[in-house]
C-alpha cells in the first residue's frame, strides 16, 4: 500500500509540474471574403529576454511554445506568388539571415512545436522585419484584414515579423 501511495504521489507531482510549464494560449482569427483564418498558439513570454535577437542564422524557430502552432484557412491564401491552399498548417520560422525571416507552412499538424519534420513543409514565404521601441512579453500573432486582403503579424517584444497576403 505504502508503495501505491509514493507512486500516485509521484504521479501527481509529474502532472502539476508540466501543467505549470505549459504556457498560455492564444488565438487570432479574421475573416477575408466571407472565409475564416485563424491561428491557434502557445504564448511563451520573454522574461526580460531578446529571444529573436539572439536566434542564430539558419534557426527553426516553432513560432510560439509547447503544441505547434497552427494556421487554419477556409480560403486559398495567396502570399505574393505562393498560394497556401485551404486547410490546416503548422507554422514555423526560420531565421535566414541578420535581419531576414521566413514563414515556413508545414502539412503536419498537432505535433510538439520542436517536432519539425521539414519533409512535411508546403512552402516558405518571406517576412518583412521591423524592429519598435518596445512591444508585449508575450508571443502575439495578429491577423487582420480588410476585404480580400489580410496581413500576419508575429510580435515578441521589440520585433515585428509580418507577411500580406489575399484570399483567392
Amino acid at each position: 500500500m505504502h508503495r501505491k501511495s509514493i507512486a500516485l504521489a509521484s504521479l501527481l507531482v509529474s502532472v502539476a509540474a508540466l501543467a505549470l510549464a505549459q504556457n498560455p494560449r492564444g488565438t487570432a482569427e479574421t475573416s477575408l471574403s466571407g472565409k475564416k483564418v485563424s491561428v491557434e498558439y502557445g504564448r511563451p513570454n520573454l522574461k526580460g529576454r531578446d529571444l529573436l535577437a539572439e536566434a542564430p542564422v539558419g534557426t527553426d524557430w516553432r513560432t510560439g511554445a509547447d503544441k505547434s502552432t497552427t494556421l487554419t484557412t477556409d480560403a486559398d491564401l495567396v502570399f505574393g506568388s505562393t498560394t497556401i491552399p485551404k486547410g490546416s498548417y503548422s507554422l514555423f520560422t526560420k531565421r535566414t539571415a541578420d535581419k531576414t525571416w521566413t514563414l515556413v507552412f508545414n502539412k503536419q499538424t498537432g505535433q510538439w512545436g520542436t517536432e519539425h519534420d521539414a519533409s512535411q513543409d508546403l512552402a516558405s514565404v518571406p517576412l518583412a522585419w521591423e524592429q519598435k521601441d518596445s512591444g508585449p512579453e508575450l508571443f502575439t500573432i495578429e491577423v487582420t484584414s480588410s476585404g480580400a486582403s489580410g496581413d500576419l503579424r508575429l510580435i515578441w517584444g521589440k520585433h515585428v515579423l509580418s507577411a500580406p497576403f489575399k484570399a483567392k
